[in-house]
């Protein structure tokens, strides 16, 4: 029989309040290894798939104070190899579950270009063997593995031919269709049929966050007729000249910030509309909707982290 003080001790531990419970739910989260995966594939139970969040790893270098490591899943000059080569087992082993045989990773030098590789066992490894922003597979047993701290990270899946694909997806490589002429390589090397494939697109940098130049305007204008749909004007506001307006007259119209728009861009948008153009139903398209700028907490972010951070890691392969 418990004794009238444990009693007691656990009437107090059922009485928390429920800020305190929420609080260790939320201090929970942040120290364990998610793995994000799209709902609908679990249909496919021949498809892995997944992608990482900065939670649950082995690295300390980004944030020393903190008492969790994070899983930082790219090869980066502040993080030990070693650190990194753990954390990757960590990650491959969570997205393999119960496997008996981990698949391999395939990874690439990601050069922001319109390059795709087909890619076997023979480029596994530790070292990206293809300077290349796309990569696709039939092969069994391996993983092919996108790197981001921003960019859009798009994996595709053909249901039929049971190939996949990977793609890594910034401004420039978006602007020369990566994923849209990745479509296509799967077309010619697989014969995929586009009402086959299923496409997610992960967590990346929204338009929120994303502020470009007037350059970048430009040259989506010169490349897609919907472009003027992908670009908004956002006004930044100011504390200080919202209080004191007067010290701060210009010219400009009524309604219009002080500080003048900022150009944003929406990459996921732009990726979303490529796969439509490749043939894609909009149904088999699912968008993970993240930002990892407003999600520092989850997501690293080269952006909201002034460059100093790591790199996420988006996998997609064939059971062995």
């Amino acid at each position: 029989m418990p004794s009238s003080s444990e009693n007691r001790s656990a009437s107090r531990k059922l009485a928390a309040p429920p800020e305190q419970t929420e609080q260790r739910r939320r201090k929970s989260a942040k120290t364990k290894l998610e793995v994000i995966r799209v709902p609908a594939w679990s249909e496919l139970p021949w498809l892995l798939h997944g992608f990482s969040t900065r939670t649950g790893g082995k690295t300390s270098v980004y944030r020393p104070d903190q008492r969790a490591g994070e899983l930082n899943l790219g090869f980066t000059a502040s993080d030990p190899r070693e650190t990194v080569l753990a954390n990757r087992r960590l990650f491959i082993g969570a997205v393999a579950g119960e496997a008996k045989t981990m698949p391999a990773l395939v990874t690439l030098k990601q050069i922001h270009s319109s390059i795709n590789q087909v890619v076997s066992k023979a480029d596994t490894g530790e070292e990206a063997r293809h300077e290349a922003d796309g990569m696709m597979t039939k092969e069994r047993g391996i993983l092919l593995g996108i790197q981001t701290a921003d960019c859009i990270p798009v994996l595709i899946a053909d249901r039929k031919q049971r190939a996949v694909a990977a793609f890594h997806a910034g401004w420039r490589g978006t602007l020369k269709r990566i994923v849209e002429h990745g479509v296509g390589r799967m077309r010619l090397e697989f014969n995929s049929r586009p009402e086959d494939l299923v496409a997610a697109i992960g967590p990346g940098i929204a338009q929120c966050c994303y502020a470009v130049g007037e350059e970048v305007r430009s040259e989506f204008e010169s490349q897609f007729a919907y472009a003027a749909e992908l670009f908004s004007e956002v006004f930044d506001s100011d504390p200080v000249k919202e209080k004191y307006p007067m010290l701060f007259l210009t010219a400009r119209a009524p309604g219009h910030s002080n500080l003048g728009p900022s150009l944003h861009l929406d990459l996921v948008e732009a990726n979303r509309r490529q796969l439509l153009d490749a043939g894609l139903s909009a149904e088999n398209i699912f968008v993970q909707g993240d930002c990892t700028s407003c999600r520092t907490d989850r997501y690293f972010s080269h952006r909201a982290d002034h460059g100093f951070t790591g790199r996420s890691l988006s996998v997609i392969g064939i059971r062995k």
